[in-house]
Order: C-alpha cells, then structure tokens, then sequence
C-alpha cells in the first residue's frame, strides 16, 4: 500500500541499455548502464533519504526480480529521479 509522500523506485527506471517505451525513465545523459538495488540504495543514502526496499518486481520485467525501492519524498517523481541518477555516478 502507497501512503501519501512515498514514491516507488525501480532500478530499470534508470537503465541506460533500456528505451523510454520498456521502462526508463530519466535521460541517457543521466543514466547508467546495469544499476542494481545496491546502487540506488547507495545513492539514496548520499542525498540522505529515508526508504525501505520491497522484493516485488516491475510490471514490465517479471522476470528480472530487481526490487524495488519505496522513498520518502513529498515532490514531484521527476525532481526525484533527477537527484538519484545524478547520485548514482559518483563512484561508478
């Protein structure tokens, strides 16, 4: 269950490899190629967000089980998953 200021991050959503249509969601300038759980967890906790991290899968990739992470946050999505992709570069 969604509560009010949660928002649902998954891994593919910042796959370089991957087009819009099959899931990314952030420019390629900004993403990178293969990020695991691990990764965004990392960068969650540089930007100093709270989250928890769920064993459930995308709706498009059934197969892959990455995970999923739930992350407080009360703005928009996009700003979100801008401030993570950028996060996600310092030390790959």
């Amino acid at each position: 269950m969604k509560l009010s200021g949660e928002r649902i991050l998954y891994p593919c959503y910042f796959d370089a490899t991957l087009e819009r249509a099959s899931g990314r969601r952030v420019s390629r300038a900004l993403a990178v190629k293969g990020p695991t759980l691990q990764d965004l967890e990392r960068a969650l906790k540089r930007e100093r967000l709270g989250f928890r991290a769920e064993e459930k899968h995308h709706p498009s990739h059934r197969s892959r089980r990455e995970g999923r992470l739930i992350v407080t946050w009360d703005g928009s999505k996009e700003e979100l998953l801008r401030r993570v992709a950028q996060g996600l570069d310092v030390k790959r």
